[in-house]
């Protein structure tokens, strides 16, 4: 129901963001260069879709 009151691109920027953040969390400890690649990645995903949230609501933004 909350749901019905967002954009689509807010509602998949949400999801972006959670998914992105979960993917940042994986990453921990000694990282070898692939995994620091992938970790870039995903904050990289987790900031384009903050972005969208932040334009829409400023307290919707997701914290790695």
């Amino acid at each position: 129901m909350i749901g019905s009151c967002l954009p689509l691109h807010v509602l998949q920027a949400e999801v972006d963001a959670d998914c992105a953040a979960r993917e940042v969390y994986r990453f921990r400890g000694p990282l070898c260069a692939e995994d620091r690649a992938d970790r870039e990645h995903a904050l990289a995903a987790l900031a384009r879709a903050n972005k969208i949230l932040a334009k829409h609501h400023p307290q919707l933004p997701v914290t790695p």
